[in-house]
């Protein structure tokens, strides 16, 4: 599924534009650590947490991730939005809790096999 769907489905509020909005959503990944997701999380995924923090774009720059979604109401720092325009990173929030989020996705097929 493209990103730009994805925002559209889940009716994400946008806070960084994706600089491909076309790009293939390969997958999701959901951690609050930021050590986790750099282990774990793979080029391409959604990356779901709670984290409003800079380094949060630093990591999905790092990684090429797709974008990364800051759920549960979560509060996203001026700097963090600074920061993901700088590092070309799509980034979106939303008041749904981190679970609904990640349920949604699955949903909609992204990361089945």
């Amino acid at each position: 599924m493209k990103l730009n769907e994805v925002i559209d489905a889940l009716q994400l509020t946008v806070l960084v534009q994706a600089p491909v909005p076309e790009v293939e959503v390969t997958g999701g990944y959901a951690s609050d650590m930021l050590s986790n997701a750099m282990g774990q999380a793979a080029p391409g995924q959604l990356w779901i947490t709670m984290q409003g923090h800079p380094n949060v774009a630093a990591v999905a720059s790092l990684l090429n991730l797709a974008g990364v979604i800051v759920a549960g109401e979560s509060i996203v720092e001026t700097e963090t939005v600074k920061k993901a325009r700088s590092n070309g990173v799509a980034l979106f929030s939303t008041n749904m809790p981190t679970y609904q989020v990640c349920g949604l996705l699955y949903a909609l097929g992204i990361g089945k096999p």
